[in-house]
């Protein structure tokens, strides 16, 4: 299915899911990294040893999220912006999840957005908690929004305007 369409399986997503106990504790990346392609940026950028050293520079990364603080440095290090932080303990029906953002404009901290499923499917209209610039060279912003804890493991795109009105 991936390889047809681009989005990955439910099965493909529970493969590379921290536990819901894991996501509960603090923030904790989620490597959404589905291409046997030559690339380790993520794995060279992990300071905690949270993602496994690759045997092969195709292999898929692999993260160990006791190891992993959520820090996002492999967020803003991946090309194919497949990774994301989730961080479940933001509040009782409340998560945030970090999104890799490489478009302009950059969204502003509290501003509406509308949030995307792998699919480009709508599913609310979710608040901007923090925006981290990538710095000078990297590109890469870092979109913090809250999301309900229902849909954190869900949202991994943003559309910036709300809702769109029509074709």
């Amino acid at each position: 299915m991936l390889k047809k369409t681009g989005v990955p399986t439910t099965e493909d997503i529970k493969a590379v899911s921290p536990s819901q106990e894991r996501l509960n504790k603090g923030p904790v990346a989620v490597i959404e990294c589905f291409q046997e392609i030559p690339c380790n940026p993520c794995t060279e950028s992990c300071k905690q040893g949270a993602i496994q050293p690759m045997a092969d520079i195709n292999d898929l990364p692999k993260l160990d999220p006791e190891k992993c603080n959520g820090c996002g440095v492999c967020l803003s290090r991946c090309p194919g912006l497949a990774i994301f932080i989730v961080d479940g303990s933001f509040s009782d029906e409340e998560a945030i999840v970090r999104i890799p953002f490489e478009y302009l404009p950059v969204p502003q901290v509290g501003e509406e957005v509308m949030g995307l499923n792998r699919s480009g499917e709508e599913l609310g209209i979710f608040k901007v908690n923090k925006v981290q610039s990538g710095g000078q060279k990297n590109k890469t912003y870092t979109i913090w929004l809250v999301v309900p804890k229902e849909l954190a493991m869900e949202v991994r795109s943003i559309r910036l305007g709300g809702v769109r009105h029509g074709n």
